[in-house]
């Protein structure tokens, strides 16, 4: 059977949703799940955690930790990664730092400035990860969750010889907001969505029954509150497709959405609202730990798709994934060749395989292919450690609306995240 491993297994919500699905998907079970963590205090708790989980599940995966990422990783045959540095802080400093200098990021983590530097930081760590891979299991299939998605599994795709697949709940996460404004369950919606991870629009929108529901959307949103993503409804209106993202995640990479999207979900309001969800599901994963909340695990599911994905490699399950980042072949036709782009895929014995789905409106396929020569940069920047690349990858992008604004935010981030970029530091 398979052998698992879970690097940022110490994540309370990554963690605890990958050893649930393993725990209660029948065609995992026999497996072994490692959980690898460099944090050893949040590591031995999520151990505890998840013997606790097998327990109460009667599952017969075989759950095991170690800190030691040689142990974790040695003949594994799937890796998952959710990896952070110092997440909320640095994060504060990507968003604060342009923001003082006129430069209105939405949230700055995936684009602007601040996912610049966001991948800047993360693609040293994730290609060391690569690099152990390599030796220690080279057919193993990483499936990453770290952001920003498509900027580290291109760099993974260019400069190792692993086979990654990026994942994120985007698309059925706005199929649910989008549902009870059409009039009815999530489980009746079906969609087909392309462009990229974050930055995506429903090509098709349709009940299970194979009818068209777009209709059904333009009469939901006649009556919706004007608050409800004010951003969304005016791409949809322009371009013609509604995003498969919400307005915060679409706006870091448009130079207008600062404005566009509601207070509550950008800036400081957001990334709070983020470290304080964080904060409750650990002490969440601390009160299960110590028995002060009852598990009520056994027979459910995350809803996230690692776990699904891994199960239908091992069954030749044949199924459908609604969204998987992978190197476009084409199937995204007018987006450019061998950028990360986000599709459908079909998940069997041999792999994951993206769904081909034509072409997007051109405007919209514009708007990506801006992104996508701009992620070029980023990876391009944070391997070779180059800083004449990672200023162009800043002064390329549409949220930066000043040459010395943008050129002071480079320097004044590149200052504040010195510890954390090795490949810039040894430069000249």
């Amino acid at each position: 059977m398979a052998r698992i491993v879970l690097i940022g297994a110490g994540s309370s919500v990554f963690g605890y949703n990958s050893v649930l699905d393993a725990c209660n998907i029948e065609a995992l079970q026999g497996s072994s799940l490692v959980l690898h963590d460099i944090d050893e205090g949040r590591l031995e708790e999520m151990g505890s955690l998840a013997a606790k989980i097998v327990g109460e599940t009667g599952s017969e995966v075989e759950v095991e930790w170690t800190s030691h990422r040689e142990d974790a990783l040695t003949d594994a045959d799937f890796v998952v990664l959710s990896i952070a540095v110092d997440r909320m802080n640095r994060w504060r400093k990507d968003w604060e730092i342009p923001f003082n200098l006129g430069i209105k990021q939405v949230i700055g983590e995936n684009g602007g400035p601040g996912g610049l530097f966001h991948t800047l930081r993360m693609v040293p760590p994730v290609l060391a990860i690569c690099s152990d891979m390599e030796d220690l299991c080279p057919d193993a299939l990483l499936l990453n969750y770290t952001n920003p998605v498509p900027r580290l599994c291109l760099a993974v795709e260019r400069y190792t010889d692993v086979s990654v697949l990026g994942l994120c709940h985007e698309v059925e996460h706005q199929m649910k907001r989008l549902a009870p404004i059409m009039g009815m369950p999530f489980s009746l919606l079906d969609a087909v969505s392309a462009g990229l991870n974050h930055f995506s629009w429903f090509k098709e929108l349709r009940l299970t029954n194979g009818d068209d529901a777009y209709p059904l959307l333009d009469e939901g949103l006649k009556g919706v509150d004007p608050t409800f993503q004010p951003l969304c409804r005016a791409i949809y209106d322009r371009f013609g497709l509604y995003p498969s993202t919400d307005d915060n995640h679409m706006g870091e990479y448009l130079a207008y959405a600062w404005n566009a999207c509601p207070e509550r979900d950008r800036g400081f309001n957001w990334i709070d609202r983020m470290e304080r969800s964080g904060e409750e599901n650990w002490l969440r994963t601390r009160r299960l730990i110590e028995g002060e909340e009852p598990l009520d695990v056994k027979g459910r599911l995350s809803g996230e798709r690692a776990m699904p994905i891994i199960a239908g490699i091992v069954t030749n399950s044949r199924h459908l994934e609604l969204q998987a980042n992978l190197p476009n072949e084409g199937q995204v036709s007018n987006l450019m060749e061998d950028a990360i782009v986000e599709t459908p895929a079909l998940v069997d014995g041999s792999g994951v395989h993206p769904i081909h789905v034509g072409a997007l409106p051109d405007g919209l396929a514009a708007l990506c292919n801006i992104q996508i020569m701009i992620q070029d940069l980023a990876v391009e920047a944070a391997y070779h450690g180059d800083r004449d690349i990672a200023m162009q990858a800043v002064l390329t992008d549409p949220v930066v609306h000043d040459l010395e604004a943008g050129k002071r935010a480079f320097e004044e981030l590149m200052e504040a995240h010195r510890d954390l970029l090795p490949q810039f530091m040894e430069a000249p």
